[in-house]
């Protein structure tokens, strides 16, 4: 393994670009992302680590906009990140001033998987080490959700998550998901991000990608929406806790 390590355009001999895999250990090792689209809205929910007590948290994002109705989150490495966030902005904007009309979601996603994919066969560079969330909202209105990865791939989701504990978060997703709008698919996103993250403004950060725009939920409203999921939550536990009960009253009669 040792001699196909070392050099990005070497192939081992069962196939596997090392470099590659290292990199998607860097995004494993990444700050959770999670993403949701629902029928009018698309949610962006990302774990907010702490920052040192005299750092401005301000200057510590993990969703960025790209253009006016195009986000992206990310997990991995944040350097890498701003570097090629900047290359997609300047494409948007190129894009726009040409052809005089905004990227789709899905050609924006394109070019940032191609400029990832072009970072695993070229020499004397090394893949980017993120995973990428881009949401937005297509010309004809419809809202959409990819991800792509360090080899370049992209894909569409209804919801996927991307970093630390990414895995539980995609099962659960697989198992809660259901077409929402609005108020419930934010609520959806923060659900799944308090399965592995304790839900609060302090721990979490949602951005929510309407066809006005992107809005980041202020703290107190994000406070707000945390307590009325963990209401819900307790809820649904006492209704099953009572229905089992009554169950075994039954039988016992």
């Amino acid at each position: 393994m040792a001699r196909y390590d070392r050099a990005i355009t070497v192939f081992s001999p069962d196939g596997h670009l090392f470099q590659v895999e290292y990199a998607l250990e860097a995004v494993r090792k990444g700050a959770l992302a999670v993403g949701v689209r629902g029928t009018d809205t698309i949610v962006l929910g990302v774990e907010r680590k702490s920052t040192a007590r005299l750092q401005d948290a301000r200057t510590v994002r993990k969703i960025v906009s790209l253009d006016e109705h195009i986000c992206l989150a990310f997990a991995g490495l944040t350097a890498d990140a701003r570097v090629l966030v900047n290359r997609a902005r300047v494409e948007a904007q190129s894009h726009r001033l040409t052809l005089d009309e905004a990227v789709s979601v899905d050609y924006i996603t394109k070019f940032i998987a191609g400029v990832q994919q072009k970072y695993t066969q070229s020499g004397g560079v090394r893949p980017f080490g993120i995973s990428t969330l881009i949401v937005g909202f297509n010309p004809d209105g419809s809202p959409a959700l990819y991800q792509t990865d360090p080899s370049g791939t992209f894909s569409a989701w209804k919801a996927n998550a991307i970093g630390r504990n990414s895995k539980t978060i995609r099962e659960f997703l697989e198992k809660q998901y259901v077409e929402t709008s609005g108020r419930d698919t934010v609520k959806l996103a923060i659900r799944a991000l308090m399965e592995t993250v304790e839900g609060s403004s302090k721990n979490i950060e949602i951005a929510v990608m309407e066809p006005s725009g992107l809005r980041l939920l202020p703290e107190a409203e994000l406070d707000a929406l945390v307590a009325e999921v963990e209401a819900d939550k307790a809820a649904a536990e006492a209704a099953k806790r009572g229905g089992a009960g009554g169950g075994a009253g039954t039988a016992a009669t």
